[in-house]
């Protein structure tokens, strides 16, 4: 073989597996982008306190592992609730209290248009609070 032929098999080789990397870095691309998108799915499902029929809790040993690889690279750790907290029952919702309503007639204006006074005595039986 003369140096031409080698030089153009070399170079159609090295092509070629330029080509095949290209390809496998495109896929590993794509896959990584969709575990990316899984991870955030399930980072918000925690967030959002909802938990799948059925899914199983990761272990503590691999969530330190994973708190202790990001940590070690400068990466951010978002706290999520673990999985005690999120196989609990949540608790009710505050039930806001209805304004408790007042027996009786509202005080009215009396003969000479004032309203009887206002107090926060209950036991006033004066003749303004009995008469309006």
């Amino acid at each position: 073989m003369s140096a031409t032929e080698v030089l153009a098999r070399f170079r159609a080789e090295v092509g070629a597996a330029v080509t095949r990397a290209r390809r496998a870095s495109g896929e590993i691309g794509e896959r990584n982008a969709q575990l990316r998108e899984r991870t955030r799915d399930l980072a918000r499902q925690a967030r959002e306190r909802r938990v799948e029929p059925g899914a199983q809790a990761t272990s503590a040993d691999v969530r330190e592992a994973a708190t202790g690889f990001r940590t070690d690279r400068g990466l951010p750790v978002e706290q999520v609730p673990d999985a005690a907290e999120l196989t609990a029952p949540q608790p009710p919702a505050p039930v806001e209290a209805q304004p408790v309503a007042t027996l009786g007639s509202a005080a009215v204006a009396g003969p000479s248009g004032q309203l009887p006074r206002v107090s926060d005595d209950d036991e006033d039986f004066s003749q303004s609070r009995i008469l309006y």
